[in-house]
């Protein structure tokens, strides 16, 4: 294993890319659920108000 050394400010704008990266995994279920729904004919009409 290697050791790198980087700028603090490099280090802090790596960090920040790699947290926006995280997957919200409670919306990836929400949404599961939800295709299953429409699969299994299990949703409402929409209305348009």
């Amino acid at each position: 294993m290697e050791t790198v050394t980087v700028p603090k400010a490099e280090y802090e704008a790596l960090k920040r890319k790699a947290k926006e990266a995280e997957v919200d995994w409670g919306l990836v279920e929400e949404f599961k659920k939800s295709l299953e729904d429409v699969k299994n004919g299990r949703m409402k009409e929409w209305k348009i108000k």
